[in-house]
């Protein structure tokens, strides 16, 4: 059961930022000399890789439709009336 959907923009600037968490930890940790400018491609590449990974996503999802599998009772949607939506279909039934 799925908890959440996959989200792989986010995924790929998690790893883009720990990528320059290490190279600065490598810097400090004296394994290198890392110029100071040499996280800005890094983490400015990795966010426009992400948002076209976000895009893409999105536009898998959108055009594959609602997702399968969900709440057995669909959403809870309220109405200006203040009754469920799927409340008010069920009340005209006899």
């Amino acid at each position: 059961m799925l908890r959440h959907e996959f989200q792989p923009g986010r995924l790929v600037a998690g790893f883009f930022v720990a990528v320059a968490g290490l190279v600065y930890a490598g810097d400090a940790g004296g394994l290198w000399d890392t110029p100071w400018f040499v996280i800005i491609p890094i983490v400015t590449g990795g966010l426009c890789l992400a948002g076209a990974a976000a895009t893409v996503a999105h536009g898998i999802r959108k055009r594959r439709g609602p997702r399968v599998g969900g709440r057995a009772d669909g959403p809870r949607t309220v109405d200006p009336g203040g009754t469920r939506a799927s409340e008010a279909g069920e009340s005209g039934r006899g």
